[in-house]
């Protein structure tokens, strides 16, 4: 039997107290950013799991400058397979690690071609077999192209799972997994979006805005620092 973590009960499961806490944060985020979104910009699945590989390390107003031109130049699966490097490295070098992005968007794009047809699959399993395409990717793709929750565990998502009390794990797998146990699925994806936002916009990773956090009564890492 696994060893229960500070955020588990003997049976495995999160303590109720810290479900309703994460519960009326879930609340609280949604009055607090009604609008939260994915903030890439795209029309398609592939659209959509191309600005995603690009984001990785840069942020996504730096791609959306980007998705325009390549999108136009690059509009299916085969465009992406039969990529000419140079071009397309030239194309992304403002987003950062363009070589690297580069290969992975030629990779999927021939995956793409070669085992689902040119379409983007609807379902995790296939997804995170593709070139650069990881669960983080995945989630983006399956919540906001395909209406598929999934809890995207990016920097800011990891930053505030902990800081909540929500999880005490680093690895995004397992952070992924204590969120889940503590909201509906069918909030997962908007669940992730807002807190996205808040790590964006209040909950600075160096110095997070503690008084104008709608969240501090719910917040331990806050009642540290205001009380403190």
């Amino acid at each position: 039997m696994p060893t229960p973590t500070p955020t588990s009960g003997d049976d495995g499961r999160p303590p109720l107290a810290l479900v309703r806490r994460a519960r009326r944060v879930n609340r609280a985020l949604a009055e607090r950013w009604p609008d939260a979104r994915c903030e890439l910009d795209f029309r398609s699945p592939l659209e959509l799991l191309v600005a995603t590989v690009l984001s990785a390390q840069t942020t996504d107003v730096r791609v959306n400058q980007v998705t325009p031109v390549l999108f136009t130049r690059y509009p299916d699966a085969a465009a992406y397979a039969g990529a000419d490097p140079a071009e397309l490295e030239a194309l992304i070098r403002p987003t950062g690690f363009f070589r690297a992005k580069a290969r992975s968007l030629t990779g999927l794009g021939r995956a793409l071609v070669e085992r689902f047809d040119g379409e983007v699959p609807p379902r995790l399993a296939d997804l995170v077999t593709l070139p650069g395409v990881g669960r983080k990717t995945a989630n983006v793709v399956l919540g906001d192209a395909f209406g598929v929750p999934g809890i995207t565990v990016d920097t800011h998502v990891g930053r505030l799972a902990r800081r909540l009390g929500w999880t005490t794990q680093e690895d995004p797998v397992k952070v992924e997994q204590d969120i889940a146990a503590l909201v509906p699925r069918a909030e997962w994806t908007l669940l992730s979006h807002r807190l996205i936002f808040h790590g964006r916009r209040t909950c600075h990773a160096r110095r997070p805005d503690c008084a104008a956090c709608p969240l501090t009564r719910d917040c331990p890492s806050a009642l540290v620092r205001v009380g403190g």
